[in-house]
């Protein structure tokens, strides 16, 4: 499913950037003039069946946009991570990485750490520290998420210029709740019945719940603050004014 097109730009406003994410909530912060928004619900499989059918010859370029997990135990929620490179198992991707620090003080992420680094993508949830933690040692990521690798391995095949921008939701150290994973719906927002239910079974996961869903809020707080580096060309030549027109 996609919530495609929810920025799409109008006729004669020159190609739009396709934003690629993962939830319902990152897509609504994403979508605006300029911007082609697309929705995994964080489904690799179905990310990839929407990009086998979309025509690459309408864009201009790719981002990979959302929130991630913290693989480098120094990122706290709401820290920002703008990819160096993307790396799933053996393959790697290059992104666009160029920004200033003028862009940073113009952008309203008050006092988040923004570092440059490695994303790795993955096709499960990583749900705990001590699987963060190999998976870092394995690959040298700051981050991890489920839509950053499939962007760039689609951007690379169809020589398109890509970046992903990635805010912490879940630090290194912390687990994500077993039920919060469970209770996310196909349109990649969080079924609240499911989260009551699996509360009433077990009450002792109301604290990671409630642990879970600040640091979530702290991440699409950042990623507010963050969309203007879209519009101010933080990834380079292939985001311009002329396409926020």
């Amino acid at each position: 499913m996609t919530i495609g097109a929810l920025g799409t730009a109008g006729a004669g406003e020159g190609r739009p950037v396709l934003i690629v994410t993962g939830l319902a909530q990152e897509a609504r912060i994403a979508a605006g003039p300029g911007m082609s928004v697309i929705c995994s619900s964080s489904n690799p499989h179905q990310l990839r069946s929407i990009l086998s059918d979309f025509d690459h010859s309408s864009i201009r370029g790719i981002i990979s946009f959302g929130v991630a997990g913290g693989l480098d135990p120094m990122l706290r929620s709401g820290d920002i991570v703008v990819a160096t490179e993307v790396v799933a198992n053996e393959q790697r991707w290059q992104a666009e990485t160029g920004f200033t620090g003028d862009l940073i003080t113009r952008a309203d992420i008050g006092r988040r750490q923004v570092a440059r680094g490695i994303i790795a993508g993955v096709e499960e949830v990583v749900v705990g520290p001590r699987g963060k933690a190999a998976l870092r040692k394995a690959t040298g990521a700051a981050a991890v998420d489920m839509e950053s690798h499939i962007a760039a391995h689609y951007a690379a095949d169809k020589g398109l210029p890509f970046a992903a921008l990635r805010v912490i939701s879940d630090p290194a150290s912390r687990a994500l709740p077993a039920l919060a994973v469970d209770a996310l719906k196909p349109c990649g927002s969080i079924d609240p019945w499911k989260v009551m239910k699996g509360i009433a079974r077990n009450p002792t996961a109301i604290p990671s719940l409630m642990s879970t869903a600040r640091d979530f809020n702290r991440a699409l707080e950042g990623l507010r603050g963050c969309r203007g580096f879209l519009f101010d060309g933080l990834f380079g030549d292939f985001v311009t004014a002329e396409a926020m027109a």
